[in-house]
């Protein structure tokens, strides 16, 4: 499970969660949706689902993120409406691609090394930065965040960050 925070915490705040993803592909659908169900209940904040737009549907979720080779975002956007579509993505072209597309934000990285990628070369800030300025709507860094590169996230011009770690 990831993870989210926006801006809207600050860079000096301590990190809390405004958005959670649950990811979990190793589920059955039925487990799943069974998960889904119990976080919407218990979770004040939104929650995305990873990849699956019917569990979003059924478990009244507040969106999905889409990993790069998943479906569109116009395809989820129209099987979705207005709810959040997401999509993490690896370089400047996949995020220009999902704005293109209608996605609501974008998690770049990994910008450091992470030990939920495993084998995945960091991106780095710089990269961070220019996949920041290349695209209008939001962009999250994510990999390897930790409180002390809150700060970099946001001078790099990250909306926000995600993580597994930090949170826990």
């Amino acid at each position: 499970m990831a993870v989210v925070s926006s801006a809207s915490d600050g860079v000096r705040a301590a990190p809390r969660a405004t958005i959670v993803q649950l990811r979990a592909p190793g589920l059955s659908t039925s487990d799943l949706e069974r998960e889904a169900n119990q976080l919407v209940k218990a979770i004040s904040v939104p929650i995305l689902i990873s990849s699956r737009c019917d569990v979003v549907l059924a478990s009244g979720a507040a969106g999905v993120n889409l990993p790069e080779s998943d479906i569109a975002a116009a395809d989820a956007r129209a099987f979705l409406g207005r709810r959040l579509v997401g999509r993490s993505v690896h370089s400047i072209e996949a995020a220009q691609e999902a704005e293109r597309e209608g996605a609501d934000f974008v998690i770049f990285g990994p910008v450091w090394e992470s030990p939920s990628h495993p084998g995945s070369p960091p991106a780095g800030v710089a990269a961070l930065e220019l996949v920041a300025r290349s695209v209008r709507i939001p962009v999250l860094a994510i990999g390897g965040v930790t409180e002390e590169r809150i700060a970099e996230c946001y001078a790099a011009g990250a909306a926000g960050y995600a993580a597994i770690g930090l949170f826990k």
